[in-house]
């Protein structure tokens, strides 16, 4: 017992420069490869994509999720407060779920992009993820994966906000403001604002997982993760 221990140990402290395989194969029972650690992380990044990101591509898969429920930007929750506070809190409310919805179309787009970059990983960066932060996962698709989302997004949640009406309810309701009295007029890039929230979300949901793969057994749904994922246990 005090062996294995040990050797477990070990793997934690082994250098960058060191395989971590021959460690592993220290380990009793070992004998797991580098394609199977690859394939392990893989596995639990695709989880993570199936699991949590394509439950927000559904209607109210942003708005009634609080985790990732997109909420108005700085200068509009002012518009949002002095509206409501005049009676027009049913046209603040659309304006705020027609943010959400804007962002519930665009998050499909997410799927195949991830996909490229799960297939892209090599052992290296599956060695990194497996050995580093609890949300290394979500930062190494973050890192491959956020430029190319933004440029996906932006549009779609452009063309969403002109399909569900937001740019007339957001005119109606920024006009309405801007013309009450001793109010200052606000003109917000909303595209801008809900593509950041959108990815932000898409990335809140795929650390879900990923800590739930971490720290839960019962999130390990098949014989490889429960391997792979045993070693940084």
């Amino acid at each position: 017992m005090l062996k294995r221990v040990l050797l477990v140990v070990v793997i934690f402290q082994v250098t960058a420069c060191a395989e971590l395989q021959q460690v592993i194969n220290q380990l009793p029972n070992g004998g797991i490869t580098n394609d199977q650690i690859a394939g392990g992380l893989k596995e639990a990044l695709n989880n993570g994509i199936t699991n949590q990101v394509s439950t927000l591509a559904i209607k109210d898969g942003f708005f009634k999720n609080e985790l990732v429920r997109i909420l108005l930007p700085e200068e509009l929750q002012k518009v949002d407060n002095t509206l409501r506070k005049i009676g027009l809190s049913k046209l603040a409310d659309e304006g705020l779920k027609v943010l959400n919805r804007a962002a519930e179309d665009a998050v499909s787009e997410a799927i195949p992009i991830f996909v490229d970059a799960i297939k892209g990983m090599t052992f290296n960066d599956a060695k990194n993820i497996l050995l580093g932060d609890k949300n290394a996962a979500t930062q190494y698709l973050k890192t491959a994966t956020s430029e190319v989302l933004y440029q996906k997004f932006n549009p779609i949640i452009n063309n969403s906000f002109k399909k569900v009406g937001a740019d007339k309810i957001w005119t109606d309701l920024i006009t309405k403001y801007n013309n009450l009295p001793l109010t200052k007029n606000v003109n917000p890039d909303l595209t801008d604002y809900v593509t950041g929230e959108a990815l932000k979300g898409v990335f809140t949901m795929v650390e879900v997982e990923e800590k739930n793969i971490r720290t839960k057994l019962s999130s390990r749904t098949s014989d490889l993760l429960k391997r792979v994922f045993a070693l940084q246990d």
